[in-house]
């Protein structure tokens, strides 16, 4: 692929997250892809494991808003820096096995990281750093 399409197909994806657009997320996959976030026990596999990773931070941060604010393209990957806003107003799920977070009502400023790998226009591996431990401070679950 070229640098062009690499970065055309980051930019739908942050597009679609900014949007809440799971279906025009997942679509970016393909189907054997793997999404690996930090935070997360296991691997993610497939696409219902996606859609419901992306449901459950749509769920606590309806209002949230996405956006790039560093990004290195290459043919085959792409690296960025991303920033989202929302309010915290539905509860949060953590890993399998932890309880939801309650809402606590504050707006919140994350960041986070991702690294992906691409062939043949689709995502083939995902992987995630949010600021896990940021988030909790300014829901005031963490000191800091």
């Amino acid at each position: 692929m070229s640098v062009e399409e690499v970065k055309k197909l980051d930019e739908q994806g942050i597009k679609a997250w900014d949007q809440h657009d799971v279906e025009g997320f997942v679509g970016l996959f393909a189907d054997n892809a793997v999404w690996i976030d930090v935070g997360m026990p296991q691997p993610m596999r497939g696409k219902d494991a996606f859609r419901q990773y992306m449901k459950t931070w749509f769920t606590a941060f309806p209002d949230m808003r996405a956006r790039t604010t560093n990004r290195v393209v290459s043919d085959d990957a792409v690296a960025a820096e991303v920033v989202f806003d929302g309010t915290h107003t539905g509860p949060l799920q953590g890993p399998p096995g932890t309880p939801a977070i309650p809402p606590t009502g504050k707006k919140i400023t994350g960041k986070g990281t991702y690294f992906v790998k691409v062939s043949n226009n689709k995502v083939v591996e995902f992987h995630s750093y949010p600021d896990t431990a940021g988030t909790m401070m300014q829901l005031g679950l963490m000191g800091g």
